[in-house]
């Protein structure tokens, strides 16, 4: 009989043969100018598509995520005031809103929330 070494040995080979030949036939060696050209409404571009985009649009994104999370966080503070002790709740609740708050004081301080510039 088989010892529990040699099936796993086996199992483990045939795996890798498989995720080697699926590499292999999963490949596409013919670069397709239309696939990497980017897609203008069956038009020629009219100019480079990896033209660097201003990087506040990358910042508010960001501030939008970071303060779409903090609503997240605080909703199910409010839902579990019934349940928790009030002195802890209170004291986690100010220490979170004042992380928020001083992070919304360096990103204004910072400039980041001035769009006309």
């Amino acid at each position: 009989m088989l010892s529990i070494l040699t099936i796993s040995l086996i199992i483990m080979t045939l795996s890798m043969m498989v995720m080697l030949l699926a590499s292999i036939l999963s490949k596409k060696t013919l670069v397709d100018r239309e696939k990497s050209s980017p897609f203008e409404c069956g038009f020629d571009p009219k100019s480079s598509s990896r033209l660097p985009f201003s990087l506040r649009f990358f910042l508010i994104t960001i501030i939008f995520l970071i303060f779409d999370v903090e609503i997240a966080l605080i909703l199910p503070i409010i839902c579990i005031i019934k349940f928790s002790n009030l002195f802890m709740w209170t004291t986690s609740s100010i220490i979170f809103i004042l992380i928020l708050l001083i992070g919304l004081y360096h990103e204004w301080n910072q400039g980041m929330l001035n769009w006309s510039n």
